[in-house]
């Protein structure tokens, strides 16, 4: 199975137990500090330097606040999530039954967190090359997309409220349903004296995007 997925990312591991403890869940079994959260922690940062290195070069005469607003759309968890299911990851991660039955293999914050053992082991493995050409392999399109730096709802929603003299945005959790591996969260948003609105998502994170877009929808539409 790891020989499938070594294929995909371009990279004949010298030591395969380094990216089998990326692909292994705590559902599995194993002791701990064999499974893939450690690996996470490292992963984060070096995705972080080969992303903030590739945005430099790429984009040489935009300043400091742009460059920051392309660099959280490129690390956000959502856009880990998404490569993970481009590359299949999912069908590689090592789980129990039970866990996979209830829809472990399909779970963003799962994915995005493997993702990023993934990265930990290409660069344990193969060196900040290995790990780099993975990382512009996939993420330098997705850069490149857009011309205009990216502005995700929530910070668009704190600069409308700026512009305007109000409090910041102020955010609330209302409801969080499902099981641990896949939770759905319930957030509201409010500005000032302006009517709540709310959103759902995977994650906090996402939930609060969902909601900040909503009520952006609805108080530019009376501006």
């Amino acid at each position: 199975m790891t020989d499938s997925l070594a294929a995909t990312l371009r990279h004949e591991f010298r030591d395969e137990k380094v990216l089998i403890q990326a692909l292994t869940h705590g559902s599995a079994g194993v002791k701990e500090g064999e499974t893939y959260e450690r690996l996470e922690f490292l992963g984060d940062r070096v995705l972080a330097l080969v992303i903030a290195d590739l945005l430099l070069k790429t984009f040489p005469a935009e300043n400091e606040g742009d460059l920051a607003r392309r660099y959280a759309a490129l690390v956000r968890r959502e856009t880990l999530a998404d490569i993970a299911v481009e590359i299949g990851l999912g069908v590689h991660i090592v789980m129990s039954a039970g866990e996979s039955d209830a829809g472990g293999r399909e779970n963003p914050s799962l994915l995005a967190d493997v993702c990023e053992a993934v990265i930990a082991a290409l660069y344990i493995d193969g060196g900040l090359d290995a790990a780099s050409a993975f990382i512009r392999r996939y993420w330098q399109t997705r850069m490149k997309q857009s011309v205009n730096p990216p502005m995700d709802a929530k910070t668009a929603l704190q600069e409308w409220a700026q512009g305007r003299g109000m409090l910041l945005p102020k955010y609330s959790i209302e409801n969080r349903t499902g099981p641990d591996h896949a939770p759905t969260f319930t957030i509201s948003v409010s500005v000032g004296d302006s009517p709540c609105a709310t959103g759902e998502g995977s994650t906090r994170r996402s939930a609060e995007q969902a909601a900040a877009k909503a009520l952006l929808k609805m108080v530019q539409t009376n501006d």
